[in-house]
């Protein structure tokens, strides 16, 4: 009965507060946030590196589906929230965690045979161009993983992307080992450091520079479970660099109900693969969402998997609006509404529990993790 108890305020951790006044501005709540700490580590074989990079996960489980699936037991919880670490020699490591709650409270006709496209009527997706905007925050903190996918900057050393970028929930995918993660950055112009001349009718050239990954963190949720299932709640994983970047990064925040978002929309952008070498940016209404993920119509291709979903909302502590990442774009779904397909675009939401988690990974030390 106590870990029944104990999993209830965890899964109720998030306790929005809303103002009140009449001039209302969309406003980051405040969360009482659990503390997730490591208990033991354990070394592992080395993995294969054998599954095919996947750029987009499919599952028919929808809105009505997961809201339906059990309540996870306490344990189930802790065993979700433990994690495999992948070290850049090949070396893995898993690490059960203990989670706790400190008492001060928080500081049609489809089918199934559907193509690639995800485009819902007009492709409303803006293609970023000119240096001017993709160097520049948010857009400069979208990077690109050589694995195919998208991931975001959330520290100084640490990109958050979707864990089937690297892992198929079997096994790590080729190239995990030798992960690397790129960075728009103009091209040299002809003329070399000197020449400054530009065509302003023509958008700069851009390429890739490179950092290679240091070690990554994929949480057993996602290993043990399945896409179809309980896995695609937790398709989330966090990357550490081996050198800092050095540009401006978003910080992660606990997803709010989505009637709280600013009109009901979330943003994101990502290197979408039908746009080679372009950083693709879109906006949607969030049309449903369960404990863990939302279910939205954004316009995607593969390659845009395990962009950040981010939010801009007003933070009273500081006074001045602040982007947020709550979430993570993860893939497709079919979705049986009442005999009818549907299909959504679903991302991964950041709650209290996996805020906590991530933010460990980034930070190391949960006292700087008590506030969502």
């Amino acid at each position: 009965m106590a870990a029944l108890s104990t999993l209830i305020l965890l899964l109720c951790a998030a306790k929005d507060v809303m103002p009140s006044s009449p001039h209302w501005k969309p406003t980051w709540p405040s969360y009482r946030v659990p503390v997730i700490l490591p208990q033991s580590t354990l070394n592992l074989d080395k993995p294969q590196f054998d599954a095919e990079a996947r750029l987009e996960v499919v599952s028919p489980c929808g809105p009505a589906c997961h809201k339906s699936s059990p309540l996870p037991t306490y344990e189930e919880v802790k065993n979700y929230l433990s994690y495999e670490t992948l070290y850049a020699n090949g070396s893995l490591t898993e690490t059960e965690v203990g989670i706790y709650i400190l008492s001060n409270g928080g500081d049609g006709s489809r089918g199934r045979s559907r193509t690639k496209r995800q485009i819902y009527g007009y492709d409303s997706r803006f293609s970023i161009f000119g240096k001017d905007f993709l160097l520049n925050y948010p857009f400069s903190t979208s990077v690109k993983l050589s694995t195919g996918c998208t991931g975001t900057l959330v520290a100084e050393k640490h990109v958050l992307t979707a864990a089937h970028c690297i892992h198929d929930g079997k096994s790590y995918v080729k190239g995990a080992q030798k992960l690397r993660v790129g960075f728009l950055k103009p091209r040299q112009k002809d003329g070399g450091k000197g020449s400054n001349i530009t065509n302003s009718a023509m958008p700069e050239k851009m390429k890739f520079q490179w950092i290679r990954v240091k070690r990554t963190h994929v949480p057993k949720g996602w290993i043990k479970g399945n896409a179809n299932d309980i896995g695609m709640d937790y398709d989330y994983a966090l990357l550490e660099l081996k050198k800092p970047h050095k540009r401006k990064f978003m910080k992660i925040g606990v997803s709010p109900p989505a009637r709280h978002l600013p009109g009901g929309r979330i943003h994101f952008s990502g290197y979408d693969n039908d746009r080679p070498g372009n950083l693709v940016y879109r906006f949607c209404d969030v049309k449903d969402e369960t404990y863990d993920l939302l279910y939205q119509q954004c316009d995607a291709q593969p390659g845009a998997s395990g962009s950040g979903v981010y939010v801009r909302m007003w933070k009273r502590q500081n006074q001045k609006w602040e982007r947020k990442i709550i979430g993570i774009f993860s893939g497709h779904q079919w979705v049986d509404m009442n005999g009818t397909p549907q299909d959504f675009n679903v991302a991964v939401r950041i709650t209290p529990l996996k805020y906590a988690q991530i933010c460990y990974w980034i930070k190391g030390n949960y006292l700087d993790c008590r506030e969502g």
